[in-house]
C-alpha cells in the first residue's frame, strides 16, 4: 500500500488547503514535461493518486483507516515501509 501522505510530503493532520498546496508543488517538482528524470511519470501519478484520495473526504477517511488497520495488523511491515519512504524522502 502507497503512503499518500509520504508521496506529498506531509503528515496525517494535514488539513485540505495543506494538502491542495502541497499538490501543487509536487505536481509541478515531478510533472514529466518539466522532470526529465527516468522515474518522474511513476512519481507525478503516485502524487496525482494521493491528491485524489486525500482531497476527498469519504476516500481519505476509508485510506485512514485502512492504514491505521495496517499499523495494527502488521506493525513491522507497516514500519519497514514507513522507514524506507522517510529515507527515499530524506536523500531527495
Amino acid at each position: 500500500m502507497q503512503d499518500h501522505y509520504a508521496a506529498l510530503g506531509l503528515s496525517p493532520a494535514a488539513t485540505l488547503a495543506e494538502i491542495k498546496k502541497a499538490f501543487r508543488l509536487r505536481a509541478s517538482q515531478y510533472h514529466p514535461d518539466r522532470n526529465t528524470s527516468p522515474d518522474a511519470p511513476q512519481l507525478f501519478r503516485a502524487v496525482q493518486t494521493a491528491y485524489e484520495v486525500l482531497a476527498d473526504d469519504e476516500r481519505r477517511k476509508t485510506y485512514d483507516d485502512n492504514r491505521r488497520r495496517g499499523l495494527l495488523d502488521s506493525p513491522i511491515d507497516t514500519a519497514r515501509e514507513i522507514w524506507h519512504n522517510y529515507l527515499l524522502e530524506a536523500l531527495k
